[in-house]
């Protein structure tokens, strides 16, 4: 389980313009928001 101030792990997903994307990319570099939102038409 992550705490306040854990780093985040490294994780790969499917790119929107194709190929991937890992968090890793963005370290040190720029800030990243993660928002998870369930599908419309799922009961969630």
């Amino acid at each position: 389980m992550l705490k306040i101030g854990d780093e985040a792990p490294d994780f790969t997903l499917p790119g929107h313009k194709g190929g991937h994307v890992a968090l890793s990319q963005f370290r040190g570099v720029r800030n990243v928001v993660l928002a998870f939102y369930p599908l419309d038409w799922t009961p969630v």
